[in-house]
């Protein structure tokens, strides 16, 4: 497979670039300013067979309409915002995802940032380490155990955190597209009352025209100031700069975000905030998981070019 190309798109992972340089002839996208002039400078571009994308830029209809021989595309993420879909469809290109490696650790960060906020982590850490210990009590946090949580979406990792919810204690909820007939969660056929109804309100869905912005002036309005909002989905689904206003002010309690509207651009309001715990966008981000993701990534390339079933197939 040495004479295949495959095209990464941004530095994902050392170990992955490693690997796909073993197999494959690798060409990588980010040296240059934009796919126009990746071309123009690769003669050889017309090996290209292959994408692996991120979620920082995947596989969008101009790069694919650029690559005459593209035939997969394999994305390290679960997500599919990054990827012409219905192009790819079109075009007969197969797309795959790391779907499930990675569901354990962002349900995990999920209740890292409810702690953080809750219990206020990261203020005591900067608390402790300016010394104001010496000479004042921290201020009390909030208790976790018994909050009651809603979940947008409960696939894979929206499952995932509702059990981990249920051994804090927690009566839980949730929305999503139809109601779970396996799920023994109370189920909500709006956002707007999943939110009034809980206390802490978790996004996990994945990121389509249906739930961009899914959480918006009504939805934090209705989560109220008593309550925290926890994003480990896509930046796009909450009104960034509706919640900047409603975090100021006091219009919602909190909130723990993992991923912004702009990445890796996060409005300056929210770094001032005291009640907000900030994260860039590392909810897989272990060894493990990212090797896990990594070796995903090239079984189904591997698999792709011996003509074999995929393992992880979208299209």
């Amino acid at each position: 497979m040495e004479d295949t190309g495959v095209l990464m798109t941004s530095p994902m992972s050392s170990y992955l670039e490693e690997e796909l340089s073993k197999r494959f002839a690798l060409f990588k996208l980010w040296e240059y300013s934009s796919i126009t002039d990746f071309l123009k400078a690769n003669k050889s571009a017309n090996l290209i067979r292959a994408v692996v994308g991120d979620t920082k830029f995947g596989a969008d209809a101009k790069l694919v309409d650029s690559i005459p021989t593209l035939e997969i595309v394999a994305t390290y993420s679960v997500g599919l915002d990054k990827i012409d879909l219905k192009k790819c469809e079109e075009k007969g290109i197969r797309v795959t995802n790391t779907p499930d490696v990675l569901t354990d650790d962002v349900a995990d960060l999920a209740f890292g940032l409810i702690l953080g906020v809750l219990r206020k982590v990261c203020a005591g850490d900067r608390f402790l380490r300016d010394g104001h210990w010496r000479i004042s009590d921290f201020e009390l946090g909030t208790k976790f155990n018994g909050k009651s949580v809603g979940i947008i979406g409960l696939g894979r990792i929206g499952s995932a955190i509702a059990k981990r919810a249920e051994a804090f204690g927690c009566p839980i909820s949730y929305h999503s597209q139809s109601k779970k007939l396996s799920a023994k969660y109370k189920y909500y056929s709006n956002v707007l009352d999943l939110a009034a109804n809980c206390e802490i309100l978790i996004v996990a869905c994945a990121l389509t025209d249906k739930t961009w912005h899914i959480v918006d002036r009504k939805v934090i309005n209705a989560l109220g100031p008593k309550g925290i909002l926890i994003n480990i989905g896509r930046g796009a689904h909450i009104d960034e700069a509706e919640l900047v206003c409603a975090l100021q002010e006091g219009r919602v309690g909190g909130a723990g975000l993992d991923v912004y509207e702009n990445e890796p651009e996060v409005p300056e309001p929210l770094l001032q905030l005291q009640n907000v715990v900030l994260l860039p966008h590392v909810g897989s981000d272990t060894h493990e998981t990212a090797k896990a993701m990594a070796d995903l990534v090239l079984k189904n390339l591997v698999a792709h070019f011996n003509n074999q079933p995929l393992l992880t197939p979208v299209i």
